[in-house]
């Protein structure tokens, strides 16, 4: 992290980890072509590309913590500390009564690099971004950094904390159930077929719906 540690800082990092059952594990095999994807709502940054974040907040535009900034409708420092929202409940509670066949933490490496790692060989992800509005926060980080927009998704959450791969005929029913615990989900894509000699597993597009 570039610009944070100095001399001899250091940092300490904590972490939780859990049990599951072999049998229990979702792992991704069980996606397959035609299955949805499930986008919950984040909080915000989720604290991932903060190096450039501070870069253009402090750097670039000589910002402050302390600075009002009305689409964020806070301060630039109460928009950044923003806690990472956590999804295990709501998950679990889902898992109860529906299958998922994989989930991706949206964190550092945005969808880009994220989703393949949950992607069976010769499948692919199809994340339709006009299917949610991501908060205020990431356009303006996108205006202020003058960043690609694909350097955008490879960086950020985008306003995607989790995504939950499910069987397509189950997708509605289990976006209104993850709704009525008070989680903000939207259906962002599918998993189609890998087309032979493509690379790419991960396309991002501006409305599915009009192709």
């Amino acid at each position: 992290m570039p610009g944070l540690y100095q001399g001899n800082d250091y940092d300490i990092a904590g972490f939780v980890t859990g049990i599951v059952d072999r049998g229990a594990i979702i792992d991704g095999s069980d996606i397959r072509p035609g299955n949805k994807i499930i986008g919950l709502r984040s909080s915000g940054l989720h604290s991932n590309g903060f190096s450039l974040v501070r870069k253009i907040c402090f750097t670039d535009h000589n910002l402050t913590v302390d600075q009002f900034i009305a689409e964020f409708d806070c301060t630039l420092g109460e928009e950044l500390l923003k806690p990472t929202k956590i999804y295990v409940q709501p998950v679990l509670n889902v898992m109860k009564n529906y299958a998922i066949n994989g989930m991706v933490h949206n964190t550092g490496g945005g969808f880009i690099d994220n989703i393949p790692r949950v992607l069976p060989k010769g499948c692919k992800a199809i994340i339709d971004t006009k299917a949610w509005t991501p908060q205020p926060v990431f356009p303006f980080l996108e205006r202020m950094g003058e960043i690609p927009s694909g350097e955008m998704y490879r960086t950020f959450n985008m306003g995607i904390g989790l995504l939950v791969i499910i069987d397509e005929d189950k997708a509605s029913d289990i976006n209104h159930h993850f709704e009525a615990l008070g989680e903000e989900p939207n259906i962002i894509g599918e998993i189609v077929s890998l087309a032979e000699g493509e690379e790419n597993p991960v396309e991002i597009v501006s409305d599915r719906r009009k192709n």
